[in-house]
């Protein structure tokens, strides 16, 4: 069957969305093009994805999909048979015919169009679910380890207290700090035990969250991600085209020009054309009968032109809703790039800080403490603050992480990074 010229605009614009996509290079984003997420997170994403309910939900509308494009590529009509008989007094007649409706407005040829159109929909549509799922999992993976890592800085900060509220205890009984300053270790000990609790608990929530979505806690513990990649400068943002929600967008709006031509041929009458053939009997004669019949519809009382003003009023409001996500899309893109970059400042910055280091400054603050050049009050608050910066590199960390997977999903290649790009 050959394309109809709708159908073969669609096939022209989806060429063109492949191929500037392809410009995406061009654009400054051959390093992301490039980069690939390390093979064990590939891994476990593809099974976790396979795993999700939202697998087989978008399996199952991908299906009822392709099996409504099938029936719409059916004939439209089927063959009807008819018997007759008809018995007055010595006249007798029987017949049998066959009627069947001709399609000669391409009512079929219409919604095998608009289905097409309406299986690029779901499609594009379990892409999108796709995406959102990476973006779930990677949150989740992220936020479970990040609370891991605040968990066991919380751990080394409870057996920094309780050690140096042990030491304050000798100290206290050494006459060398006095009983006031020896309750003030003993309640930053009786703090950090509290905090540890609420640590404990914050890990525990982030771990089932991670489940929700398929996720394997011990899966990748040995994995060590280290440092994405820092974004491209790039002179403009990329086009949205390769993007999943704009392609929803822009397969609405052919769904929904299908409609305009299927209601728009609907109003074509198809005519009914009918053959019969049987034997009358006039009391002892005998003859056949032969009959042909036309029948045609009047659309005199409804000519259905209310269904195609909705149906082309839909189609303006898909256009203008795609021209909505449009500008979300390249507003969205400039944002994560900026996130992004601002973020990976942020991690520079921490990673460069003195401040982190826990253990030598442990050390130093406690050997001040000791020889009584830094009160427990002013060795407390220092402490505090190290261990607090350290919990918050962890969080910093995680957002970094997260932020990159903004930054891929709004160039549109998450999907590739992550390896899931050949699945539906």
């Amino acid at each position: 069957m050959s394309c109809s010229p709708r159908l073969r605009r669609r096939k022209v614009a989806r060429l063109g969305i492949a191929m500037a996509a392809c410009l995406f290079p061009m654009l400054g984003l051959a390093q992301v093009q490039s980069a690939r997420a390390p093979a064990p997170v590939q891994e476990a994403l593809q099974s976790a994805w396979q795993r999700y309910p939202g697998y087989r939900a978008a399996q199952a509308q991908l299906a009822a999909a392709q099996a409504r494009r099938t029936a719409a590529g059916q004939p439209l009509y089927n063959p009807e048979l008819e018997f007759a008989a008809e018995d007055e007094g010595p006249d007798r007649r029987a017949t049998v015919g066959v009627d069947l409706t001709l399609d000669l407005s391409g009512k079929r040829e219409a919604r095998l169009e608009a289905a097409d159109a309406r299986l690029d929909l779901a499609v594009a549509e379990a892409r999108v679910r796709e995406r959102d799922f990476i973006r779930l999992w990677f949150t989740g993976w992220t936020a479970w380890l990040s609370a891991r890592e605040r968990l066991q800085t919380g751990e080394q900060r409870l057996a920094l207290m309780t050690r140096f509220a042990e030491l304050a205890e000798k100290q206290f009984d050494a006459g060398d700090i006095s009983g006031l300053e020896r309750d003030l270790a003993a309640l930053a000990r009786d703090e950090a035990r509290s905090e540890q609790a609420q640590l404990i608990a914050e890990e525990a929530e982030a771990q089932a969250r991670f489940r929700a979505v398929g996720g394997v806690p011990g899966q990748l513990d040995a994995l060590a991600l280290g440092v994405p990649p820092p974004p491209p400068m790039l002179a403009d943002p990329p086009l949205p085209v390769g993007l999943p929600e704009w392609q929803v967008a822009q397969a609405a709006v052919e769904a929904a020009e299908g409609d305009v031509l299927v209601a728009s041929r609907n109003r074509r009458p198809d005519p009914t054309v009918g053959v019969s053939g049987g034997r009358i009997d006039y009391g002892n004669v005998q003859d056949r009968i032969i009959g042909i019949s036309v029948r045609i519809p009047l659309f005199v009382r409804n000519s259905y032109r209310a269904e195609v003003v909705a149906a082309q009023a839909d189609v303006e409001a898909a256009a203008a809703d795609a021209e909505r996500i449009r500008l979300e899309l390249a507003a969205g893109q400039q944002a994560a790039i900026e996130s992004y970059r601002a973020t990976q400042s942020a991690w520079a910055s921490w990673q460069s800080s003195r401040g982190t280091e826990v253990s030598r400054r442990e050390a130093l603050l406690e050997r001040l403490w000791r020889e009584g050049e830094l009160s427990t009050a002013d060795y407390l608050l220092q402490i505090k603050q190290t261990l607090d910066t350290q919990l918050a590199g962890a969080e910093l960390q995680a957002r970094l992480w997260r932020s990159y997977v903004d930054y891929l999903a709004a160039v549109g290649q998450l999907t590739r990074w992550s390896g899931l790009e050949a699945t539906p």
